[in-house]
Formats: C-alpha cells, structure tokens, sequence
C-alpha cells in the first residue's frame, strides 16, 4: 500500500482535481446546513466518480488515445459529429469556465480569509492568482509546483480528519446518512452540488490523456486501476469528514457559514486562532492547483475533438486554456460572494454530468475500438445507474425552477 501511495499517478491528479475549494465550500455547507443527512450523496458520488474515471483510465490505457481524439475518430464520418462536437465541447467550455471561477474564487477567498476579508483583496488576490495560472501553463512549469500545492492540500485534509475524532461526531447519525437518502426541504441544489464537486466532468477527460503518457498497454491496466480506486476513495473519505466536521462542529452550534472566516471555525476547537490561517492556506492551494487542472483539461478535450496535434505546446492549446482562464476570473471579479461562486459552479457540473457519462458510456461499448476490454453488462449497469441518478437529479432541479 506504502509503494503504491508513493508511486501514485493520474488518479492522484483527479482527486486533487476535486478536493478543491469547491469541495471543501460544498461540503462544510452541507454539513453546517444539514447535519449529516447528505452524506449518502458523497457515498454516491465517490462510487460513481470510481466508475466512470476506472473507464476513462481503462480507454486511456488500451487505446492509448483520450476521449476526445476518440470521439473525433468514432464520429468523424457521422452525420452527428458537429452536433455532438458543439454539444460537448460548449457544456465543457462553459461547464469549465463556471467552474474556474469558483476555482479562482477560492484561492482567493483563502487569501482574504489571512489578508483581511475585503473586496479590494478579494480582487486582486483573483487577478494575481489568475497572472500566476497562466504563467505556469504557458511554460509548462506547473508540475514542479503541483506537489507542493498537494502536500499543502494533505495538510488541510489532515486538519480535517483530526478535528473530526477532537469534535466528536455523533457515529449513529452519520452511519444513517450515508445508507439512508434523503433529500430535505431545501436541500436539493446542496446534493447537487456535492455530485457536481465530486464528479467532476472534466475529469474524464483529464484522466484518458494523462493515463496513456504514464502506462502504454493492457498489462499496465490492473495498476491503472489500483491508481484510480486508490487516490479517489481516499477523496471521497475526505470529502465525508468534512461533512461530518462541520455537522459535528456548525450544525451542532446552528452557526451559519457565509465566509471563510466562518468555515474556519470548524476547526477551533483543535487549532484555536491559528484556525484562519489553517484554512486560509488550504483554500489557495487546492485553489489554485483546480485553477491549473481546469483550463488544462478543457485544453486536451476542445484540441483532441478538433484534431489539433502539438499537444500542450500547441497554439490553440493554450489560446482554449487561457481563455477559460480569462472567463473564469471575469465571473469571479463580478461582486458575486465568493461562496456563491464556489457554490453554484458546483451545480452546473452537477448538471453537464449526464451529458458527458452517456457520450462516455457509448465510447466504453465500441468493441472494434475496446476489444474484449469494452464495457461489459456490470459496468453499463453501474454506469447507467449513474446517469439515471444524476439526471433524475437534474430534471427535478429544472422542474422546480420552472414550477
């Protein structure tokens, strides 16, 4: 287990992906709003996120091909393919680019919560971190950074599991909601919002292309999966004792959370004053390393289905990148609260989600492309069960809206 911790790959990368100031915004609300009752959602979502990136990997790994190159090449010819092009490419683009915002918002909302909780901070602190995404994208730097923003996310991930056995969680309850789903008044954008953050859409197709530069062929998929188990149910094991801590911590006290500042207090009984601090510093790192994985991801996805080659270096790589960049933080510097950034960025992942796992799931069923490694009958129901969730979830949100 040590070894394989050490030697950790893409499925590293997706958990860091969505253990960002999104998740910890999410989660903290749903615990300090609801108690423990939207565990089962986290549950869920872990399960699913298991299922669909171990797909992913798998087509990555035998194919040696990302997702959108293979759906350039399946639908080249097809009738559907400038439909299906503009259908997935403008949900990701945009899926992405409301997603950076709550990225950036993050970080910067770490920044605030140890500078001072102004707009004025607030906004260069987006502009700043905005400048510094860009830069480490445009020269390829991001990777010597991208373990120091993982160990400063370890860290906060740590400060959570600690405060989780300090404030005593009442285990009764928290067993009831993660086995027992329930939706209560009010709660229905909050458990979308947790799937949203957990199964991130972009993700998949991160995931395909990073999977084929570490592993080359079949006999690397047993590791590849072990990499994808691995690093995203530890996640999702993170994801649940935030929860827990603020329904132990907030939820038990009926203090509500409308800053970082607020979020911060979860930890007080273990770190006192130092707290703020704490947290403020996990923000911007699991801010700014979702700032990079985002444009980065959209990148491979609107290059690969375009068939542009040159990778990263390309020009049109990085023009998709930085533009995601640019939107993200235009919706960022708005006035809009922070937390309301984070928040609703993660329902709009939550409702591209079905959109993405059924184009996936078709992908998985090519057997000329697959072989005898295509989906077999378990894993297009696991997948469909997913889909059926996740869009009965998103219909009854529309539902309400228009009702």
């Amino acid at each position: 287990m040590i070894r394989r911790l050490r030697n950790m790959g893409p499925g590293a990368l997706v958990a860091a992906a969505f253990i960002g100031p999104g998740t910890v915004t999410a989660c903290t609300l749903a615990g300090a709003n609801f108690g423990y009752a939207l565990l089962w959602a986290l549950l869920f979502a872990t399960a699913a996120t298991i299922i669909l990136q171990e797909m992913a990997a798998r087509l990555g790994v035998i194919t040696q091909k990302g997702l959108g190159e293979t759906l350039a090449e399946l639908f080249g010819h097809s009738v559907w393919k400038w439909p299906l092009f503009v259908l997935v490419g403008l949900a990701l683009y945009l899926g992405n680019a409301a997603y950076e915002a709550g990225n950036l918002a993050g970080a910067a909302l770490g920044i605030s919560a140890i500078a001072g909780e102004s707009q004025t901070v607030f906004r260069f602190s987006i502009i700043g971190i905005a400048l510094l995404a860009a830069a480490l994208l445009l020269r390829g730097t991001y990777k010597q950074v991208e373990r120091v923003l993982l160990a400063l996310v370890v860290i906060m991930a740590a400060a959570f599991v600690a405060t989780f056995a300090i404030v005593r969680p009442d285990i009764a309850a928290l067993f009831a909601g993660l086995v027992v789903p329930s939706i209560p008044d009010g709660a229905l954008l909050t458990v979308i919002a947790l799937i949203g953050t957990t199964v991130v859409p972009y993700n998949l197709f991160l995931h395909a292309s990073a999977v084929k530069a570490k592993w080359s062929g079949p006999e690397d998929l047993r590791a590849a999966r072990a990499d994808t188990g691995i690093a995203i149910g530890l996640g999702g094991i993170i994801a649940i004792l935030i929860v827990s801590t603020a329904a132990a911590s907030l939820f038990a006290m009926g203090l509500s959370v409308t800053t970082a500042g607020e979020m911060a207090s979860q930890f007080e009984p273990l770190f006192g004053s130092f707290s703020t601090y704490l947290l403020g510093i996990g923000l911007f790192a699991a801010g700014l390393t979702s700032a990079i994985t985002a444009p980065l991801a959209t990148g491979y996805a609107i290059t690969e289905i375009l068939q542009f080659g040159g990778g990263q270096q390309s020009r049109m790589f990085r023009m998709v990148a930085l533009s995601v960049i640019l939107i993200g933080a235009a919706i960022a510097l708005t006035g809009i609260r922070p937390i309301e950034i984070i928040f609703t960025a993660q329902i709009a992942n939550g409702i591209l989600l079905p959109v993405i796992a059924i184009v996936l799931l078709y992908v998985m069923n090519q057997s000329k492309l697959l072989g005898h490694y295509a989906n077999g009958r378990l894993g297009n129901v696991m997948g469909g069960a997913v889909v059926m969730v996740a869009t009965a979830l998103g219909a009854r949100l529309v539902w309400l809206a228009i009702s």
